[in-house]
């Protein structure tokens, strides 16, 4: 009987050891997640459109078209496209064209206003007009430039801070930001 206790003590004991060891090994196993590979040449949804293209007219029968080698959607707003490589055409029914470039866009397809951004040029007849930044609106009807405004013809080189212009009837404004600061003409002749 002694005999009986003395293995079922070491029997135990051994249960004993053999968890407490397996319990201790698994602290020590560490875990690790493998990622699989994506290959780079593969996209999984996107919000880039290639080659833009939008028309449209109005009730005087003017006609915008914006062009763009890429348009990025706005997640907040899918009324809104940002643009990379940007021409504008301003087609009017009474006039000449008008024609606008830049780097960079954001066109609203809802109402048709666009900004353009970054090495804007306005070409209209024998007028260029670079700056930085136009704020085009069909609603409003009109084009304001601003930031570093250099408008040239056949006669004359302008440097302003602002021009506005109303698409329909061409008046013009142009001034600079501060009342002390004035424009800047200059005679081609």
């Amino acid at each position: 009987m002694k005999k009986k206790i003395i293995i079922s003590i070491i029997i135990f004991l051994l249960i004993f050891l053999l968890i407490f060891y397996l319990k201790n090994q698994k602290k020590n196993i560490k875990t690790t997640t493998i990622e699989p590979e994506i290959p780079s040449d593969i996209v999984y949804g996107s919000n880039i459109i290639e080659d833009v293209y939008y028309s449209s007219n109005d009730i005087k029968g003017n006609k915008y078209v914006i062009k763009a080698t890429e348009g990025e959607i706005d997640y907040n707003n899918s009324n809104i496209i940002f643009l990379t490589n940007v021409s504008g055409f301003v087609i009017l029914k009474n006039s000449n064209d008008i024609k606008i470039t830049s780097k960079y866009g954001k066109y609203n397809t809802e109402n048709f206003d666009t900004i353009f951004s970054e090495n804007v040029i306005i070409d209209y007849l024998d007028n260029n007009i670079l700056g930085k930044y136009l704020d085009f609106s069909i609603k409003r009807g009109s084009m304001i430039m601003s930031n570093e405004i250099v408008y040239t013809n056949s006669n004359n080189i302008l440097k302003a801070d602002v021009i506005e212009m109303n698409i329909d009837t061409k008046d013009t404004k142009i001034y600079m930001f501060e009342d002390n600061k004035k424009i800047n003409i200059k005679s081609k002749k």
